[in-house]
């Protein structure tokens, strides 16, 4: 079904007069639509689920309807004393259900935007890096009160880097797209990086598994370009892109948002001598993150932080690298080498990450003073 097509089919009044892709999501294909009823204007936000990816994507429907009812009562019951208004997308209702599986079998659903903000690909300053903390912080802690027992596990392993690893082993023993293997520049330098990471990978599990880290309720995927900014105040207002919530630690979340908020230079980046990670922003996402945080994040929890900043950086390289190997299964691509390019900057990104380690932990130790 074609994204007009689709769109008509939600609960909207008026008539549909635009659609236009938006965003550059390495899974999910998302659109804006726009909608006029007389004088008035309603954009929404439609996505076709990737069935790939999101085996039963009807439970993200479900995840999201608990989160975001609950999520918007306590924005509602709190005070406002500041410009800054919170929001979260709402669910757009197709038939009174909260999702439209097509005729072709594709999934779709359609959420309101938050109005008079927008997202940026790239952190922009130390401000926005704070805004970016403020958010995910706020998030944590209006989800923090909540079992993560009543969701679904969308994406089970997902964030166990240990499973990742698993499945390049899988990949490599498979020899699979061999002339990639072979014919790769600097792959053996790649596959060494790897191998000398192997005896870190477990840590985050193995805490888990030791019961000083709980699962709780986490987004998923806190990129910058997930958080919303207010157009005139430039405070940071929500988080969108809510398909990948679900149990986890919290520390996968925290890992993420920093990797992606600390490098100025995106994770699409050609020149690698541009990636680094950025020791202020980091100071101003946790800053932000702390303020939000204080009333739930435990001791253990802080000794954890420098190790997911590392692994999770680490794993997302894991992830665009064995991509790569098996042909691009998994991330959208958009030229020949894309998951490999995206792999070399992850892991120069962690080679910058544990190279200021020293600095990193006193931020993180100072955030507790």
């Amino acid at each position: 079904m074609q994204p007009a097509t689709a769109a008509r089919e939600f609960d909207i009044k008026g008539r549909l007069v635009n659609v236009d892709i938006v965003g550059q999501g390495n899974v999910n294909d998302t659109y804006q639509a726009v909608f006029r009823d007389g004088g008035s204007v309603e954009r929404i936000i439609l996505q076709r689920i990737n069935k790939h990816v999101f085996e039963q994507p009807d439970w993200i429907m479900e995840n999201m309807r608990y989160i975001t009812d609950h999520v918007l009562d306590i924005f509602r019951a709190e005070p406002s004393d500041t410009l800054r208004e919170w929001g979260i997308p709402k669910i757009v209702t197709h038939n009174k259900k909260d999702f439209m599986i097509d005729d072709d079998g594709d999934f779709w659903r359609a959420m309101s935007m938050i109005d008079d903000a927008k997202s940026y690909a790239k952190i922009r300053n130390s401000e926005h890096a704070y805004e970016v903390g403020i958010v995910l912080g706020c998030f944590h802690r209006t989800v923090s009160n909540l079992s993560s027992d009543n969701l679904h596990d969308t994406l089970p392993g997902f964030h166990v880097t240990p499973n990742y690893l698993r499945q390049y082993d899988e990949i490599l023993d498979g020899n699979y797209e061999a002339e990639r293997m072979n014919n790769t520049p600097g792959m053996k330098n790649i596959m060494n990086y790897i191998d000398s990471h192997r005896d870190k990978v477990n840590i985050l599990q193995h805490a888990l598994e030791q019961n000083e880290l709980q699962i709780r309720i986490i987004h998923g995927d806190p990129k910058v370009d997930n958080i919303m900014i207010d157009n005139f105040t430039g405070y940071g207002i929500g988080i969108i892109d809510l398909d990948t919530v679900k149990p986890g630690l919290l520390h996968y979340d925290f890992g993420d948002a920093l990797r992606s908020a600390c490098n100025p230079a995106g994770e699409d980046e050609t020149d690698l001598d541009s990636v680094f990670f950025d020791i202020d922003l980091c100071a101003a996402f946790v800053e932000g993150y702390m303020e939000q945080a204080k009333n739930f994040i435990t001791e253990a929890d802080r000794n954890y932080l420098f190790d997911a900043i590392h692994l999770i950086t680490f794993e997302l390289g894991l992830r665009f690298f064995q991509d790569y190997l098996a042909g691009d299964k998994y991330f959208k691509v958009r030229f020949e080498g894309h998951n490999l390019n995206r792999a070399k900057v992850q892991f120069k990104l962690c080679e910058s990450i544990k190279a200021n380690e020293k600095t990193i932990r006193k931020t993180l130790d100072a955030s507790t003073e």
